[in-house]
């Protein structure tokens, strides 16, 4: 029934300008921000995903990951963010630098950082 829908991944922001100023030129996404029928961003992925984030009043930040990028180098990727800005979440199962390494080397590393409205986004690197 919706094997041929280009789905769309959609969540709330308290500002749609300084959301497209992060995901434009801090995260280097490919990002359309519209005003009708409020102010939204349209955000293209690499391989043709898309996302839709959209303004709300009262926004609260999504407690759970809204946006995985897989990367082929979480530490360089991390350290790239950083310089731009990015503060990675120090969770308790990442190293001192903000990074989850496997001590087995059986899971990818992964890094977790929030948008400016407090929504979690997540790197991961390749699969062992």
């Amino acid at each position: 029934m919706l094997t041929d829908s280009p789905a769309v991944a959609t969540f709330s922001v308290d500002s749609a300008a300084t959301a497209a100023e992060f995901y434009r030129d801090v995260l280097g996404l490919d990002v359309r921000l519209d005003d009708e029928p409020g102010p939204m961003l349209h955000v293209a992925f690499a391989g043709g995903g898309r996302a839709m984030i959209y303004e709300k009043e009262g926004h609260q930040a999504a407690s759970h990951t809204v946006l995985m990028f897989p990367v082929d180098d979480v530490v360089a990727t991390a350290g790239e963010l950083v310089q731009r800005g990015v503060v990675l979440e120090r969770l308790e199962w990442c190293d001192p630098d903000g990074i989850a390494r496997d001590p087995d080397g059986a899971m990818p590393d992964m890094a977790w950082f929030k948008d400016p409205a407090g929504n979690w986004l997540h790197l991961i690197g390749p699969t062992p």
